[in-house]
């Protein structure tokens, strides 16, 4: 595994002062975007993991059978609400992916920051977050720039595969409860619920103090 103690010349720290990207192989090998020698990323799975659970890595499986192609976990270090992770953090968050899978590390907190940073990309993702992608609350209540962004994702020729979730009511939510815009439905793709469904988040999990 890589020594992940960052000196000034580590590809962590360098990471953290530059608006590069850091992929971690499954051994742990950090290489900067940048380098021009990472792996081609075609599937991408975000989140911030804390912590790490079953359903994360099941959604992973699932969505390598539907796509046919690896997947790739993504952290953004950089948060929309919340302060950026230090690098203690970063270390701790990497830790549950060693010898089990490839983890890029980000500063792109939206959407649209992670389709310009993977073009081209199926980033896999739960009903709840694609009803923050389609919401113009989450775009300063500007329906324009919501419009935009789904554009500028649309152009860079970004999908979603969408697992569903089960909301506060206890009602599981599909892709047909997300009030996607009808010229941007083809960029949403449901993963069938007798495919995958896993009711309990991390914030669920951290509120118990344990892991599934």
């Amino acid at each position: 595994m890589a020594n992940t103690n960052p000196t000034a010349d580590h590809p962590l720290e360098r990471f953290l002062q530059s608006d590069d990207a850091l992929h971690v192989g499954v051994d742990g090998q950090m290489l900067l975007a940048s380098s021009g020698r990472c792996p081609p990323t075609r599937v991408v799975l975000p989140g911030s993991f804390n912590p790490m659970h079953r359903g994360h890595w099941e959604l992973a499986r699932v969505a390598e059978r539907i796509t046919g192609q690896p997947v790739a976990f993504e952290i953004s270090v950089a948060n929309v609400d919340k302060p950026s992770l230090e690098c203690e953090h970063i270390r701790k968050r990497l830790t549950p992916f060693n010898w089990q899978a490839a983890v890029w590390l980000t500063h792109a907190p939206k959407f649209v920051h992670k389709a310009e940073r993977f073009p081209g990309a199926t980033f896999v993702v739960g009903v709840d977050t694609a009803l923050r992608i389609v919401s113009p609350r989450y775009y300063h209540d500007d329906s324009a720039a919501m419009l935009a962004a789904l554009g500028c994702m649309a152009d860079l020729r970004c999908r979603f595969l969408v697992a569903c979730r089960v909301d506060a009511q206890g009602k599981c939510l599909h892709v047909g409860d997300v009030p996607i815009p009808p010229y941007f439905a083809e960029l949403f793709q449901e993963i069938p619920a007798e495919q995958f469904r896993w009711d309990i988040s991390s914030t669920q999990l951290r509120a118990r103090g344990g892991s599934v």
